[in-house]
């Protein structure tokens, strides 16, 4: 039995959005509470989203449940990282990442890789957007890194890095599968580390170059483990952005009228750009992230004692009713004068808040917003489609979210223009 004030029962029949419902329940954007009997403080929202980001009074070793380190982060990774060791680490993560040409030039490829796969969805009765996405991230994502990946491979290991990110809140025989992954995963892009490492592999520029060689402060190289659990959190993230595809096709199959209108639109316009804002605003992607209190305090009325585990709702946050008015409808006008919002850092959180330089928020951001502007060129003007019966509904009880059937399109040809 639960244990008095504990959420457990409410978060499996919530899911994503259960701490948003139970602050809205409790009146207060923060709370205390219990999950499966361990002592958590819940919070929501952009003062939280500040608080947690920036405040050297948490930390985020030990933060992390062991089931998501052995399935979906890794051991070691930047992820588990504070102060000086962690900026260094992001360093690199944004010297191969970062706005401008880093992230422009993944997306590049991964467009390419895209557009040649098209031919084959043509002469497709039906494919299936997610899984089709799967693989075409996986091969782009490794080419761009310089890890070699033939043809016949790329099924395997996409189908490993999927499980990563599927694996860690699934119970029973998903889960371990999940964690079978991480290991061979690991072993693989371990042994590329070593083969760079002695010379026996040229990969000039790439980020497998550049994180089998980077060195940390004291001048030494990252053990191999670690180095291919970083090279992993620039893989896995990018084929997970096959779910941010997904859902920019269900909003363009849901709101015909708007994706009418983004078809006199180029993918870096301030209207496509909108629109992709809304689609990570309402997407259920990453649901919340975690800390522990390193210093005791108190905040708004709560007491945060210290090695308290916190959480924060990434996913509340970006339905929180206090900033984003009717949260649950599709509003890509409310991104219009979005840039000149001052605490448009903390407001917008689907992977993560603040600045990427000093805080945790992803280095893969600005890939990510790239890659959904030209699906929704790809989707929304460069072809036709039907969408056919199917079950697109999305549970929120499932991490991460996704439409039931994985979004079927079928009668895929060109566009006429």
């Amino acid at each position: 039995m639960p244990l008095p004030d504990d959420s457990t029962v409410s978060l499996l029949r919530e899911g994503y959005a259960f701490i948003g419902n139970e602050a809205d329940r409790r009146g207060r954007d923060v709370f205390a509470t219990r999950l499966l009997g361990v002592p958590v403080i819940c919070m929501r929202g952009p003062e939280a989203a500040r608080l947690l980001y920036t405040d050297d009074r948490f930390t985020r070793k030990a933060a992390m449940p062991p089931r998501v380190l052995h399935t979906l982060l890794g051991t070691d990774g930047v992820q588990t990282l504070d102060g000086e060791a962690h900026r260094e680490r992001k360093a690199m993560f944004l010297d191969l990442l970062g706005a401008g040409q880093p992230a422009d030039s993944l997306v590049a490829t991964v467009t390419r890789h895209w557009r040649e796969r098209l031919p084959d969805w043509e002469k497709a009765t039906s494919v299936v957007l997610n899984d089709e996405m799967g693989r075409i991230l996986t091969a782009a994502v490794c080419e761009w890194a310089g890890v070699p990946l033939t043809r016949e491979e790329v099924a395997g290991r996409a189908a490993d890095l999927v499980s990563l990110f599927e694996s860690p809140a699934a119970i029973g025989p998903k889960h371990w599968r999940g964690r079978l992954a991480r290991l061979r995963l690991q072993q693989w892009i371990g042994e590329l580390v070593e083969r760079v490492r002695q010379g026996g592999f040229d990969a000039p520029g790439t980020a497998l170059e550049k994180v089998a060689l980077f060195t940390d402060a004291d001048g030494r190289r990252l053990p191999k483990h670690t180095a291919s659990v970083e090279l992993l959190n620039i893989l896995r993230p990018t084929v997970a952005v096959a779910r941010f595809v997904v859902f920019v096709a269900m909003a363009l199959h849901s709101h015909r009228r708007l994706a009418e209108l983004l078809r006199g639109f180029e993918p870096e316009s301030r209207e496509v750009g909108a629109f992709v804002e809304e689609v990570r605003r309402t997407t259920p992607f990453f649901p919340a992230t975690t800390a522990r209190v390193r210093t005791p305090f108190e905040w708004q009325g709560v007491r945060f004692p210290e090695g308290r585990l916190v959480v924060i709702d990434l996913f509340g946050t970006d339905h929180d009713p206090s900033t984003w008015p009717r949260p649950e409808e599709f509003l890509p006008a409310r991104f219009d004068d979005f840039e000149q919002r001052p605490n448009r850092l903390y407001e917008l959180v689907p992977q993560g808040a603040g600045d990427h330089a000093h805080t945790h928020r992803c280095p893969g951001e600005w890939a990510t917003v790239g890659i959904m502007r030209q699906a929704v060129q790809i989707l929304g003007r460069e072809l036709e489609y039907d969408v056919p019966a199917q079950d697109l509904r999305v549970s929120l009880r499932r991490a991460p979210a996704l439409p039931r059937s994985g979004f079927v399109m079928s009668g895929i040809r060109r566009a006429e223009h």
